[in-house]
């Protein structure tokens, strides 16, 4: 590669990492929604912001790969499966080569296949270890890693838009994608240092007590489950090839896409990134995976006392909450906002720590997913004072789920959600964050342009109503580690 165009194209795009203003936050934000045809990528669903200020465009690609799938006893396998993905690939047998992509692919953005398949080093079917995967993505000025969550596996892919730097970078991917190699020396490394860390930090009162309260909350559900020591001896490279062999099917991809590419050049640059992947011979028959069982609510109280010599105590008080795409969300979102979601000016803030000087800091939140994620109050306080923080928030939510919130409340947290609204979306790096979330819970494409009106329509009755349905009083599991 010409060292002055790598020494440019690794400048501008450092001085982009945050991404640019999109315009005015009132304006509307057309996302484009469509699958992907036949050929590679064949049934990916993708999404697309068009921002074509900034030559760069931001890609996320998600899997429905997450830690909710990992076998309980290797509890820790999709964060580790991730982890290896970017430690190399081996060397490919001829799926892109410089005879041109598979039967049915287009040519990539701005130039040909060919150029693409030869361009990351002599031959782009080479293997690359992790040292030389560095160096590659260094060379191109480009980014992409992979991250895991409970509910999915993601790839980010952050580029500029010159053609010759998004060809390589989009083959590199897609490389990265479908073909690690699984070194036996690097995963027996990264084993021990992921050990190491899961020790230490169980060392920490603040990890030790949201484990517990976790496992608390949803029971046998695998949103409860925790990678340990054990299970993550229990991970052979088996079980990440067997992980990665199921998860990463071309139709089974949600594609977001913000940046400066057009509908066609988003649809082009999708096949490149998942040419590589399996498909199905039918784009409207994807392999479905097995169905995750749905959080079951608690029949009753629970009451977790953790003895632990720390200078502060951890407490949390919570049930499970509500799915992402519940009809519920707005109100309780806004709610939440007044209960402890709004930090000083939250009811839980002047209760506990205006009021009576209990804790520095006291919140609550939901975290809701594909299934029924929790809702949690939180605070960290003396241990000699924790009983009587634990009586003031419960006696805080009790009197919230009766009476809900006042009218003044209810407004002032409305003017402060969309007051702050444009803050979410000031940036492609936020736009992207905000896309996928629309893709992984397949909310409708009007979500940002109609985000401040159904802020704006929630009302006190409609709060009530919607915590009267979610929580119970009598059914908190309660989790205080070093109290007194």
């Amino acid at each position: 590669m010409n060292m002055m165009h790598n020494t440019f194209a690794a400048r501008l795009l450092a001085a982009l990492l945050g991404g640019l203003a999109v315009g005015s936050a009132q304006a509307a934000i057309p996302i484009q929604h469509w699958t992907q045809p036949e050929g590679p990528g064949q049934g990916a669903q993708v999404w697309l912001i068009e921002s074509p200020a900034v030559p760069m465009v931001d890609v996320r690609l998600e899997f429905d790969g997450g830690g909710r799938r990992d076998p309980a006893d290797r509890a820790g396998l999709a964060e580790a499966g991730t982890l290896m993905m970017g430690k190399g690939v081996r060397a490919a047998g001829g799926e892109l080569s410089a005879a041109g992509p598979p039967q049915g692919a287009k040519a990539p953005l701005g130039g040909s296949a060919v150029r693409a398949a030869t361009s990351v080093g002599a031959n782009n079917n080479a293997a690359l270890d992790e040292n030389a995967l560095g160096e590659a993505w260094a060379d191109l000025g480009a980014m992409f890693g992979g991250d895991d969550t409970t509910d999915r596996v993601s790839f980010s892919l952050r580029s500029l838009t010159d053609p010759d730097l998004l060809q390589r970078a989009a083959a590199l991917a897609a490389r990265v994608l479908a073909e690690p190699s699984w070194p036996e020396a690097v995963w027996t490394r990264e084993r021990e240092r992921m050990q190491a860390a899961l020790r230490e930090s169980l060392t920490r009162p603040a990890t030790v007590a949201s484990r517990a309260y976790q496992r608390a909350v949803f029971g046998a559900h695998p949103y409860g489950q925790a990678m340990t020591d054990e299970s993550l001896s229990h991970i052979s490279l088996a079980d990440m090839q067997a992980w990665h062999g199921r998860t990463f099917l071309a139709c089974r991809a949600k594609v977001s896409i913000v940046g400066a590419v057009n509908r066609a050049q988003a649809q082009e640059l999708t096949a490149q990134l998942l040419a590589r992947l399996p498909r199905s011979r039918d784009p409207k028959d994807c392999p479905s995976l097995p169905a995750v069982p749905e959080v079951s609510p608690l029949d009753k109280s629970a009451d977790l006392r953790i003895p632990f010599d720390a200078a502060q105590a951890q407490v949390f008080i919570g049930q499970p909450g509500f799915k992402r795409d519940d009809p519920d969300y707005f109100a309780l979102t806004v709610g939440n906002y007044i209960l402890g979601g709004g930090g000083f000016v939250s009811r839980l803030t002047e209760e506990v720590r205006e009021k009576r000087g209990l804790s520095y800091s006291v919140y609550s939140y939901f975290n809701p997913g594909l299934h029924a994620g929790s809702f949690s109050i939180g605070l960290q306080t003396r241990p000699d004072q924790a009983e009587a923080a634990l009586k003031v928030a419960r006696e805080v939510l009790a009197r919230f789920l009766i009476q809900g919130p006042t009218e003044a409340e209810l407004k002032a947290a409305k003017a402060n959600l969309i007051g702050g609204f444009a803050l979410r979306i000031d940036s492609n790096r936020k736009l992207i964050d905000n896309l996928a979330n629309i893709a992984a819970h397949d909310l409708p494409l009007d979500y940002l342009d109609s985000w401040t009106e159904q802020v704006n329509k929630v009302t006190v009755a409609d709060i009530r109503a919607a915590f009267a349905r979610k929580l119970r009083a009598d059914r908190m599991v309660t989790v205080v580690l070093g109290g007194k």
